[in-house]
C-alpha cells in the first residue's frame, strides 16, 4: 500500500506517482464543473455567472484549506522518509486535532461573514443572491473540506497516491447525481449546487478515512502515540497555516481581479466567468506535478537523499513543461469550443471574449511548470513562510494590474493579469529553491565532518 520515494528512477516514480495525483486534480474540478454545467443549463447564465462568481473567494476560502492539508502531512511524509514510524504517528494524530481546531474556527467565521465577503467583492446585485445561496452552502462544508484532504494527505505522504483518487472518482460520480436530484427535482436553485458539493465530499472523505483506519498498519497507533502534545502542533502548524496562506494570498490577488473584471460591466463578468472554469481545468495537472515532487522531495530531506531532491524537481518541471504545450495549443485553437460546457452557444459575444482572454493564457502556461513544482517542493522540504513570498509577488502583481492597469485597458489587461503574476513568482521561487539547497547541503557536510 504505501510506497518508498527515496529509490528507483526519479522520473519514473514521479510519473507514476502523479497520475493518480492528475486525474484526481481532475475529478476534483468535476466538483465545480458539473455544478456550473448544470445550474447554466437549467438556471441560466445569471445563475451560472453568480456562481462562477464566486470562484475566488472559493479558492481563498478552501484554497487555505487545501493548502493547510497539505501542509499537516509534510512532518508524515518526512518521517515515513527518515522510517521513524512513531514519530510519523504522533505528528498524524496532532495532525488531526489541530485540523478539527482550525475547521470548526473557519466554518464559524465564513459563514458569519458570507454576505459581506460578496459586497466587498462588488458583485453585482443581479447575482448577489444566487452567489451568496451557493458560497454560505460550500462554507457549511469546510469541515468536510477539511475531513478528506488531511486524510487524503496522510495516504500521498505513505507514497499512495491511488487510494485518494478512487474515492475521489466515488465523490464526483455523486455529486453529479446529488445535482441532477437537488437542482432539477428538488429545484433548490444555487444552493442545490453547494448542498451537492459537499454531501459528496462528506461520504468520500468518511469513507476514505474508515479505510486508512483498516488497511494501513504503520498507521496503528498506541495510548503515548495519541496523546495532544504541544511540540507537534506548533511544528503542524508552523508549516501548514503559511502553506494555506500561500494560497489564500495567491487568493486575495484573484479577489482583486474579479472585482476590477465586476466593474467592466455583465457580458464580461461571464466572460471571465467562463474562460476562468476553463483555465480551471487545463491547469489541474500542474497540481498533481506539483505534489508528486513535493511528496518526493520531502520522503528524500527524511532519508537525507539531498541530490535526489534536485533530480525529482527537474523530472516534475520536464513533465509539466510538456504538459504545457500540449495544453497551450488546445486552448489557443479550442478554448471557446471548450466554454461552451458552461455557455450556450448562442452568447457569441461572451465565447469571443472567452477564446480572447485563452489564447493569451495558451501562450504563457509554461511558466506554471516551474512555479508550481518548484514552489511546492519548498514547502515540501518545510520552508512553507519562504515559499510565501511567491504568492506574495503574484498578490503584488495582480494588484497592480488590478488597480491601475484594467480600467485604463480594460479586458484586454484583464487577458495578460494572470500570466503577469506566474511569471513574477517564477522569479522568486527558483533563486530561492538553489539556496535552501545549498543551505540544506552545507548543512549536512557540517554533519558529516562532526561525525568524523
Amino acid at each position: 500500500m504505501t510506497k518508498d520515494l527515496t529509490v528507483g528512477s526519479p522520473m519514473k516514480l514521479i510519473w507514476q506517482f502523479s497520475i493518480p495525483l492528475v486525474l484526481g486534480n481532475l475529478f476534483q474540478q468535476m466538483y465545480n464543473m458539473v455544478d456550473t454545467v448544470i445550474v447554466g443549463r437549467y438556471l441560466g447564465l445569471s445563475a451560472l455567472t453568480s456562481v462562477s462568481s464566486t470562484t475566488s473567494i472559493t479558492f481563498l476560502i478552501i484554497g487555505f484549506c487545501l493548502g493547510t492539508c497539505t501542509g499537516l502531512a509534510v512532518p508524515v511524509a518526512q518521517k515515513f522518509g527518515a522510517k521513524n514510524y512513531s514519530e510519523m504517528r504522533k505528528f498524524v494524530m496532532n495532525a488531526a486535532y489541530l485540523a478539527i481546531f482550525l475547521a470548526v474556527i473557519m466554518t464559524i467565521v465564513t459563514c458569519a461573514l458570507c454576505g459581506s465577503i460578496l459586497t466587498w467583492m462588488k458583485t453585482p446585485d443581479q447575482f448577489y443572491q444566487g452567489a451568496y445561496d451557493y458560497l454560505f452552502v460550500i462554507f457549511l462544508g469546510i469541515p468536510f473540506t477539511f475531513l478528506y484532504n488531511v486524510v487524503a494527505g496522510i495516504i500521498r505522504s505513505l507514497g499512495d497516491s491511488k487510494t485518494p483518487f478512487y474515492f475521489l472518482v466515488l465523490s464526483a460520480v455523486m455529486n453529479i447525481f446529488l445535482d441532477m436530484l437537488f437542482i432539477i427535482v428538488f429545484k433548490l436553485g444555487t444552493a442545490g449546487a453547494g448542498w451537492a458539493t459537499i454531501l459528496s465530499q462528506a461520504i468520500s472523505g468518511i469513507l476514505c478515512f474508515i479505510y486508512m483506519k483498516k488497511k494501513y498498519d504503520v498507521l496503528k497507533t498506541n495510548v503515548q502515540e495519541r496523546k495532544l502534545d504541544m511540540h507537534y502542533i506548533k511544528t503542524l502548524f508552523t508549516m501548514a497555516v503559511p502553506m494555506g496562506l500561500q494560497f489564500s494570498i495567491t487568493a486575495i490577488g484573484s479577489i482583486m481581479l474579479q472585482s476590477a473584471v465586476n466593474t467592466l460591466g455583465a457580458v464580461y463578468v461571464s466572460s471571465f466567468a467562463a474562460a476562468a472554469k476553463v483555465k480551471q481545468l487545463a491547469m489541474c495537472p500542474y497540481d498533481g506535478f506539483a505534489t508528486a515532487s513535493a511528496t518526493f522531495g520531502s520522503q528524500n530531506l527524511g532519508a537525507g537523499n539531498l541530490k535526489r531532491i534536485r533530480e525529482g524537481l527537474k523530472s516534475g518541471i520536464i513533465i509539466s513543461v510538456l504538459y504545457s504545450i500540449g495544453i497551450g495549443i488546445v486552448l489557443i485553437f479550442a478554448g471557446s469550443k471548450i466554454a461552451l460546457l458552461f455557455v450556450s452557444g448562442s452568447e457569441t459575444e461572451v465565447l469571443g471574449y472567452v477564446q480572447q482572454l485563452l489564447t493569451c493564457a495558451g501562450f504563457f502556461y509554461f511558466f506554471l511548470a516551474f512555479l508550481n513544482c518548484t514552489r511546492l517542493t519548498i514547502q515540501g522540504l518545510g520552508y512553507s513562510a519562504i515559499a510565501m513570498c511567491a504568492g506574495l509577488s503574484e498578490l503584488l502583481a495582480r494588484g497592480l494590474m488590478s488597480v491601475f492597469v484594467i480600467p485604463r485597458f480594460g479586458y484586454t489587461a484583464v487577458c495578460f493579469t494572470d500570466q503577469t503574476a506566474w511569471i513574477a513568482a517564477t522569479c522568486v521561487v527558483m533563486p530561492v529553491f538553489f539556496a535552501i539547497m545549498k543551505r540544506l547541503e552545507k548543512r549536512q557536510a557540517e554533519a558529516a565532518g562532526n561525525v568524523v
